[in-house]
């Protein structure tokens, strides 16, 4: 297929997308899930897992394997933009309130998913259903602990957001101590990739680079937008020119991280902490969020579902393996995360609301199988059981977290 047919094709997978990602989010809102979680199943859905097994000659028409370089530039360029949003919703002053809550809650939500995943894969390391016969044991528990301590920072900022909790101490304490669980996350992965590769420089780039770009870019370039920041407060809207120089500075910045190896949406969220607050900051949000939500997002979801093959755990073993993945993952994160709120005095109920929120993984476990898949440390078969159990892990935050925190509506009748 030449890049005339691709190209295309392109529009014909986008409208696609839109519409089935649509119908799946009418459907899951109606069982109380919110949009993020139905693009999710979405995306498994066009993929390998559904569509490909019933309509097989379909699927290979829709999603060649040509095509898939052009969707995954497309997803990166979505999870850049909202990842940049994210940021500029941060709240530093509230997290300062927070910091020691925040640090205790991440770090019980790595250590103890960390260390049941890499017993899981001390279990696992050898056999070549799950790891790549050149990854040893030591990386297949690095990556394996990283992968079960992950949280799904984008999603859960995003529930957050639909839940009207941006700004309130709940939802700061959660992205907080998720954006900390996360940072260490990619932290242990570069060294796994550094091991994989036998250059300890990867990691070194990778952490050291990090440290700089953040301090940078909060000490160095946050203080000179601030003439941005009065110049649109004044103007009362953001001109064209400051808009695609904020877009630059995004992508400089996610271009850089993904340059060193911890991975462009970090960039792209640190970026949009040093941006300005107030009406400059909703100016972002209203240009930017509903492109990015509607039309960017979904296609992430379909890239991952597109190398998702849930057929592959075919057998009573790997079942029971997935279900021994699902329990180390939910007692690992929402039980560890529940138990070190409480013991910074926070109450019953926000504290299970914390270890719900903090326990789903979907985007960003998605984005580090799918690094795993693509440097071959680890298998198809292990990718599925992955997958299923962010998709799981996923599902459950916000009936959860509903059923002990209300519901948006609940909440503004009882203010």
């Amino acid at each position: 297929m030449n890049s005339f047919d691709l190209s295309v094709l392109f529009f014909l997978q986008l409208a696609f997308i839109l519409a089935v990602c649509r119908v799946v989010g009418i459907l899951f809102k109606h069982l109380g899930q919110s949009q993020v979680v139905s693009e999710m199943i979405a995306g498994v859905v066009m993929g390998p897992s559904l569509m490909g097994w019933l309509l097989p000659d379909f699927s290979a028409y829709l999603f060649p394997p040509e095509s898939k370089p052009i969707l995954f530039a497309v997803c990166q360029v979505g999870l850049v933009l909202y990842m940049f949003l994210i940021g500029v919703e941060f709240d530093i002053e509230l997290i300062r309130s927070k910091l020691r809550s925040a640090a205790s809650i991440s770090l019980a939500g790595i250590l103890a998913p960390f260390a049941l995943g890499a017993l899981l894969a001390f279990y696992l390391a050898g056999d070549s259903s799950f790891f790549s016969l050149k990854t040893t044991p030591l990386q297949a528990m690095l990556f394996m602990g990283a992968a079960m301590s992950i949280t799904a920072f984008p999603m859960l900022a995003r529930i957050i957001f639909e839940q009207g909790l941006s700004k309130t101490s709940l939802g700061t304490l959660a992205l907080a101590a998720g954006s900390m669980d996360d940072a260490a996350a990619w932290c242990v992965l570069a060294v796994v990739l550094a091991s994989f590769q036998n250059n300890i420089s990867i990691a070194i780039y990778a952490i050291g680079g990090g440290v700089l770009f953040a301090l940078v870019t909060l000490l160095v370039i946050k203080p000179l937008l601030q003439a941005w920041g009065k110049k649109v407060a004044e103007s009362g809207e953001m001109s064209v020119g400051i808009l695609s120089s904020v877009l630059m500075l995004t992508m400089l910045g996610a271009w850089f991280t993904d340059f060193i190896q911890i991975y462009a949406v970090f960039g792209a969220f640190v970026m949009g902490i040093a941006m300005p607050r107030g009406k400059f900051a909703q100016e972002l949000h209203r240009i930017i969020y509903p492109l990015t939500t509607a039309l960017l997002l979904p296609v992430f979801f379909v890239y991952s579902g597109l190398n998702t093959k849930i057929g592959l755990v075919n057998t009573p073993f790997l079942w029971l393996i997935a279900a021994l993945v699902l329990l180390a993952a939910i007692v690992g994160k929402g039980v560890a995360c529940y138990l070190a709120a409480r013991w910074h005095g926070e109450s019953h109920r926000e504290a299970i609301a914390i270890g719900t929120l903090m326990n789903a993984r979907g985007l960003m476990e998605l984005i580090i199988l799918n690094i795993g898949l693509q440097r071959g440390i680890i298998e198809p078969a292990l990718f599925a059981i992955l997958v299923l159990m962010a998709i799981v892990t996923t599902l459950m935050a916000t009936p959860i977290f509903e059923r002990v925190y209300g519901t948006r509506e609940e909440r503004c009748r009882t203010q």
